[in-house]
């Protein structure tokens, strides 16, 4: 039998998405839009890849034993339960930039087709007919355009359209005049959008809040001649109220890529002759396709090896910066270690981070820490998506903290932890010189100053002479060897701390033997290989 995770393709995806996963993993395949073939199939695998047809609700997670991810080739999530996936601890992945371009071109062509009367004089010429002046149509130039939506596909459809020479303005709550005013678009709110606009194009989500958003009320605000695009979500523009303001000559024509109930092949809308209706094609072009299988066959690839995944859905890390991500093996083995030195789960667990690297979103940095944590704590695989939930399963009370004050690193992590008795444990560590070398510079109170490796110990006992000696002869007779040692203490006499870090192993015996003959108050190691 196969160890490679099995990865299973569930509708037909671009070649190149398989060559991305590489032969790293088991490729099956099965007809996501059969329930009955997609139960069976998702059974024991790794990772699912889909599109639009299969569902991947709360049944299929609950069927799917082993599932870590499950990846959309494409923007919508409205087939997959991601709260269902959530709470099973399974990755929601997506490729959010895959079809800006694909989808913006099709709403500046949807635009240009209402003006021009494209679809209709195509089937009447097709169908014998020669209709030049029943088809005569309206230039886009200096005509008003309306976006409502002012994210990635409505700048790029702005952008376009400008090039036609029309006058863009836009409706966004959440974006800034200044912004708008960058890309040379005057904001407005929606009934002053409504009022001027010659052209209407829709680039919204679909949210509680959007649906049915351009309705009867918006569309008695409209000019008689406006002609409205929805390239989105169906469901934001109200189909039968459309139909009415079409019917009432209220609008004067409309460019439909999307509608509430998919598939559609029959609505009161397609008899309209200057309603132009394609069957979801937004993303549908052959480099689309080739870049949303390439983008989640690579976070498939993240997910499966245990790292972050930038476009995961069900992860509270925020957008990553570049100068955040090589916190993230850091603050993950700092969690690793902290629970070795703990020995137990914490009551609490505070994630500090101090420095430059806090003026961006490090919201991440904590649930790297708490995958860290949790690593060898359970016997699930860890995850960024489950971390919190083993964490909220074991009622430990999580906090991230923040200051820009560092004063004696560039950047600091600290992931400190308070026991069921009270006793505080906390381990520090930061990044140091231009190849950002990964070092622990605290262990409690003690501050030391070692490079991290793959195995440490630490010990804490009186200080006396000839301990650091006991350290290395039982080590040299069992054929490990030190590689950097640190010894910490308050005064001469008083508690002391040693961390070590050696080229392999310490049995479990031997540490046992050193604590015993340096009369150690706590002996602890760290294999953060296993």
């Amino acid at each position: 039998m196969s160890q490679k995770p099995v990865v299973l393709i569930a509708e037909e995806l671009s070649p190149a998405t398989v060559d991305a996963l590489g032969p790293d993993f088991e490729i099956r395949h099965c007809n996501g839009a059969d329930r009955a073939e997609l139960l069976s199939a998702i059974a024991d695998v790794d990772a699912i890849l889909i599109r639009s047809a299969t569902k991947v609700d709360a049944e299929a997670v609950a069927a799917a034993r082993k599932l870590r991810v499950v990846a959309r080739a494409g923007v919508g999530l409205d087939n997959v339960d991601v709260a269902a996936a959530t709470k099973a601890g399974v990755m929601v992945v997506n490729a959010p930039t895959s079809n800006i371009v694909t989808a913006a071109e099709l709403a500046c062509g949807l635009i240009v087709a209402t003006a021009r009367n494209i679809a209709p004089a195509n089937a009447a010429l097709k169908a014998g007919e020669w209709k030049r002046n029943k088809y005569t149509g309206v230039e886009l130039s200096e005509k008003t355009l309306g976006v409502v939506g002012l994210g990635r596909i409505g700048v790029l459809v702005t952008q376009r359209m400008s090039a036609f020479g029309m006058n863009v303005v836009a409706y966004d709550p959440y974006v800034q005049p200044a912004r708008a005013a960058q890309i040379g678009v005057k904001l407005l709110t929606l009934d002053e959008l409504l009022e001027v606009s010659d052209f209407i194009t829709v680039h919204l989500p679909k949210t509680p809040e959007t649906l049915g958003l351009i309705g009867d009320e918006a569309l008695h605000k409209v000019k008689p001649s406006v002609r409205i695009v929805n390239a989105a979500r169906g469901g934001i523009v109200d189909e039968e109220a459309l139909a009415a303001a079409l019917k009432e000559g209220r609008v004067a024509g409309a460019g439909l890529d999307v509608y509430a109930k998919e598939p559609c092949t029959d609505s009161p809308l397609f008899q309209f002759d200057n309603v132009v209706a394609t069957p979801h094609l937004g993303a549908s072009t052959d480099e689309a396709q080739e870049k949303a299988g390439i983008a989640v066959a690579k976070s498939v690839r993240l997910a499966l090896a245990g790292e972050l995944v930038p476009d995961a859905v069900n992860v509270q890390g925020g957008v990553i910066a570049e100068d955040v991500k090589p916190g993230l093996p850091l603050a993950e083995k700092l969690g690793r270690i902290f629970t070795a030195l703990a020995g137990e789960v914490a009551a609490r667990l505070d994630v500090e981070v101090c420095g430059e690297i806090t003026q961006h979103d490090v919201k991440v940095l904590e649930l790297s820490a708490l995958k860290g944590v949790f690593e060898d704590v359970v016997a699930e695989t860890v995850s960024y998506v489950n971390a919190p939930l083993f964490a909220q399963e074991r009622g430990v009370e999580v906090r991230l903290t923040t200051s820009s004050e560092s004063p004696n690193h560039r950047n600091l992590v600290t992931v400190r932890g308070t026991l069921a008795d009270g006793t505080e444990v906390s381990v520090s560590g930061t990044l140091a010189g231009p190849k950002n070398l990964q070092k622990i510079v605290a262990v409690g109170d003690e501050d030391v100053d070692l490079a991290l490796a793959d195995h440490m110990a630490f010990l804490r006992y009186t200080d006396r002479p000839g301990i650091v000696g006991t350290i290395g002869r039982i080590l040299g007779e069992v054929g490990v060897n030190i590689a950097g040692m640190q010894v910490a203490r308050a005064a001469a006499g008083g508690d002391a701390l040693v961390a070590l870090t050696v080229d392999s192993t310490i049995p479990a015996g031997v540490l046992t033997d050193i604590a015993d003959e340096i009369g150690a108050t706590s002996a602890r190691a760290v294999n953060l290989t296993d």
